[in-house]
């Protein structure tokens, strides 16, 4: 390979690094918004460690875990020494074009999967907002990041059973946020609702974000991202397929953006700007597992749908008496399942057989995910508690957890 093309590919692998980092300030500005000023602190001390811990950990052993190179004849469930494989270093030619067919080299593979790795815990972090225990919530992102991702993600991208069976993700729609999704369903189920968020009838009450432009500023922050979240898991620098996958993303998130906007306004009768947000969202993870095979009226259709899917989501959760304060569990998880199964809808890839690929390994994820979380949280509901006291949440987390004001000059609401 021409040495210019090796470079380049690898400069653009480190911007859609940078990228995906990026991200992370979304996240923080999307939650926080969405969230009462008295749990500031809190939330963006959560999405600090999420980054932090998440890719020591990856660093440590996620990377390995997640990639370990199944052996032939390898059922390709898991394949691990934990002890023999603790940290990572550059194989012979890692940093050569012989690596990864020239696309980028060992180090950036690390740095780029590295960042995808802490995804699953952010989306968790703003659906428990407002009423998780801190320890609990870091000990939890210690053993979902660390453990239950990377298992996850070997299924697929490491090669795992389900890439043997055709089971296709381009960038993360089940892997990255699907594995969050489930997380944070089962979080919010065994949390309970926030105090006051559900009247005696047993209908939702609103509970407003103290900063929506900080909101909005973090959804246009992660469509930012998504140029390297999705063009960058096209893991080259391939002109054509790049262009494809950045516009496939974008009229998906615009379409997502639109379709919540006027469904939300025929079933409300207002312009709800939250829930245009959240359907830019659905069309970003919608997209995002087959952003490479759609056309751009294919991607418009699927975001369509996608907000749609969000609007009547957060009303699902609502009437489930489930309390998830940022939309995450419409967004990530069921958007997230439609993203899986759009691939055997739409696209390069459309037929029977690949829907019902695509819908066994939403199962079997869905399964696995369900029941780890389920364990994790648990255990620390029956232990350490996974929840603050009435006091402590009426009054807010950022005191009782941190000593600390995020706006001293101002009166908390």
């Amino acid at each position: 390979m021409d040495a210019g093309l090796f470079t380049a590919n690898n400069v653009w692998m480190m911007l859609a690094t940078a990228l995906v980092f990026f991200m992370h300030t979304g996240f923080a500005f999307l939650e926080i918004g969405l969230t009462r000023s008295k749990n500031t602190i809190n939330i963006l001390f959560k999405n600090i460690f999420i980054i932090t811990s998440g890719l020591l950990l990856y660093y440590a052993w996620g990377f390995n875990l997640m990639y370990p190179g199944f052996e032939e004849g390898s059922m390709g469930i898991i394949q691990f020494d934990f002890f023999g494989s603790f940290g990572i270093a550059a194989p012979e030619n890692g940093m050569t074009p012989d690596y990864a067919d020239g696309g980028y080299t060992w180090w950036t593979d690390f740095l780029f999967q590295g960042m995808f790795a802490a995804t699953a815990a952010t989306i968790v972090s703003g659906a428990v907002a407002e009423r998780m225990k801190i320890g609990a919530f870091m000990i939890f992102t210690v053993i979902y990041v660390g453990l239950v991702y990377p298992i996850v993600g070997a299924w697929k991208w490491g090669g795992g059973f389900l890439d043997s069976w055709g089971f296709y993700d381009f960038a993360g729609s089940t892997l990255v946020h699907s594995v969050g999704g489930w997380a944070a369903l089962v979080a919010i189920y065994l949390l309970g609702s926030r105090i006051g968020k559900f009247g005696e009838d047993g209908k939702p009450k609103a509970i407003p974000g103290h900063s929506i432009p900080l909101a909005t500023a973090g959804v246009l922050i992660l469509w930012l991202g998504w140029f390297g979240f999705n063009g960058g898991s096209v893991l080259s620098a391939d002109p054509e397929l790049t262009s494809l996958v950045l516009v496939t993303t974008c009229l998906s998130a615009a379409a997502g953006g639109i379709a919540a906007m006027v469904l939300s306004y025929i079933m409300y009768k207002n312009l709800d700007l939250t829930m245009f947000l959240n359907g830019i969202l659905g069309g970003l993870v919608g997209i995002t597992a087959g952003a490479d095979l759609m056309s751009p009226n294919e991607a418009i259709l699927i975001g369509l749908i996608a907000g749609v899917v969000i609007v009547l989501g957060v009303a699902l959760v609502d009437k489930l008496k489930l309390d998830d304060p940022v939309g995450a569990v419409a967004v990530h998880l069921i958007c997230g399942i439609w993203g899986t199964l759009a691939v055997g809808i739409f696209g390069s890839m459309a037929g029977g057989g690949q829907f019902m690929t695509q819908l066994y390994g939403i199962l079997i994820i869905g399964a696995f995910c369900i029941i780890t979380s389920g364990v994790i949280i648990g255990v620390l509901k029956a232990t350490i508690g996974i929840r603050v006291s009435k006091e402590e949440e009426v009054e807010g987390l950022d005191l009782h957890e941190h000593g600390m004001d995020a706006y001293p000059d101002f009166t908390n609401d």
